[in-house]
């Protein structure tokens, strides 16, 4: 199966965390911590805690801090959370009361739904959005990026409490000395979400949010190429000697932060059980090769594929919000092909080629569902190169085309032609190359 864009970007995981993660591995440790289990539940190092537990952990945040090139004096880390969603949350619940207002990009814009997003008509989508008060900022719908000048006026009027910056679909860099600015100047505190590029932040690819931010979150298999979950970093120590602020906020020299015990309370006990040991361990390893030259290398080559499948797809006359890309993913308006990102999805996916179907904003403001997400890491980790990258933009261009065709001769292509489509002579003809194609690249840890 061709991979560009996996369905919530999920990476293709390297071999030893993969194993730490498998069922029979999860066996041998569970064999190794049957009786010690239950007292791994609690935070309290000095009490209750195995050993072999505590180590695997410790190592695991220490791994953490050094992947992302942070001082332990000034940065504190949970690993712990079970997914991204459940550390964004985890994060609100510990560091506001219910009802206190957020304030994050808009779903449609490229928000994701865990910063507080609800439906044009009212509908509380996430937890967020349910036990707080949250208020979108969105992106100009004529060119695709953020509008900081409105952001901050929005952000002024509102007062958020907590200023999330970060998306699941937004192609372009953070700005964050923008975000601080704004942040100080409203009385907020400053929190990323990095899930979608935490491993080009890892491998200083893309702007470093920890100059800037006060609570950083991502999840772990995504660039990261981890087990699933979720990890949260906060600012610790005294507010005096964070660099980055204007000092509207941040005045006090000799105030500490107090992100660390509500945060860690917040994961354990108010939101989870005990912590999932194997998780920890894999994600212990994904971080050692998250420091690692070899991961740099990996990393830079996922922009320079993105960089190279925006291109030739541009070349073919295909709409890309914001134009282009600076990192790993890119969004493609299908609209002037008169495609949904649903229908293009499942045509797609007839072909053995995944992509994930997104909304975006129309030139005209007005939400549209006609985008889909692309992104370059899972068949980078296959050892794809920029034409590789260039042949996978023919192919799903011509999906495209397939997909058009097929509206043009059905009309609305509902359930029943959409599933008498997947042996028609075009779609059987890209699905062959598609896997002659596929097959060329190993799969990671196939052979396991």
């Amino acid at each position: 199966m061709l991979d560009p864009g996996s369905n919530h970007s999920s990476n293709k995981t390297p071999k030893p965390p993969f194993q730490t993660d498998r069922p029979y591995i999860t066996n041998l440790v569970e064999i190794l911590m049957m009786m010690l289990y239950q007292h791994a539940k609690l935070r309290k190092e000095k009490k209750y805690h195995d050993q072999h537990i505590d180590q695997i952990e410790s190592l695991c945040r220490e791994r953490a801090l050094q992947a992302f090139g942070l001082n332990h004096d000034h940065w504190g880390v949970n690993v712990q959370p079970y997914s991204w969603n459940s550390a964004n949350f985890a994060v609100l619940a510990g560091l506001l009361s219910p009802g206190e207002r957020i304030m994050g990009l808009d779903s449609p814009s490229g928000g994701h739904m865990s910063h507080g997003y609800y439906t044009p008509g009212g509908k509380k989508v996430s937890g967020a959005s349910v036990f707080f008060e949250s208020f979108p900022y969105k992106v100009d719908p004529r060119t695709g990026y953020i509008d900081y000048e409105k952001l901050e006026e929005k952000a002024l009027d509102y007062r958020p409490k907590i200023l999330i910056c970060g998306g699941s679909s937004y192609p372009r860099d953070w700005e964050f000395p923008r975000f601080r600015f704004i942040a100080d100047k409203c009385g907020a505190i400053l929190m990323f979400d990095m899930a979608q590029i935490s491993g080009l932040v890892a491998a200083k690819e893309a702007p470093n949010p920890f100059e800037y931010c006060d609570v950083v979150t991502s999840t772990t298999h995504k660039s990261l190429r981890g087990p699933r979950g979720g990890i949260i970093f906060y600012r610790r120590g005294l507010k005096g000697e964070k660099q980055q602020s204007i000092n509207l906020n941040h005045c006090e020299s000799n105030v500490q932060y107090d992100f660390e015990e509500k945060i860690n309370f917040s994961v354990f006990p108010s939101l989870q059980g005990g912590p999932h040991n194997n998780h920890i361990a894999a994600l212990a390893i994904a971080l050692k090769q998250a420091a690692s030259p070899e991961y740099k290398v990996y990393m830079r080559q996922v922009k320079k594929n993105a960089k190279a499948l925006a291109s030739a797809l541009i070349s073919r006359k295909c709409k890309l919000v914001t134009g282009g890309t600076d990192n790993h993913l890119l969004l493609w308006d299908l609209t002037p092909l008169g495609l949904t990102g649903k229908v293009y999805e499942k045509v797609c996916e007839m072909c053995h080629i995944t992509v994930n179907k997104v909304a975006i904003f129309s030139e005209n403001g007005v939400i549209s569902p006609g985008g889909v997400r692309i992104g370059s890491p899972a068949m980078t980790s296959r050892g794809c190169l920029e034409p590789d990258f260039e042949t996978m933009a023919e192919f799903l261009y011509r999906a495209a085309q397939i997909a058009s065709g097929a509206l043009r001769e059905h009309g609305k292509l509902h359930k029943e032609p959409l599933k008498s489509m997947y042996h028609c002579k075009d779609i059987a003809e890209l699905r062959n190359q598609v896997e002659a194609f596929a097959s060329q690249f190993a799969m990671p840890a196939f052979e396991i």
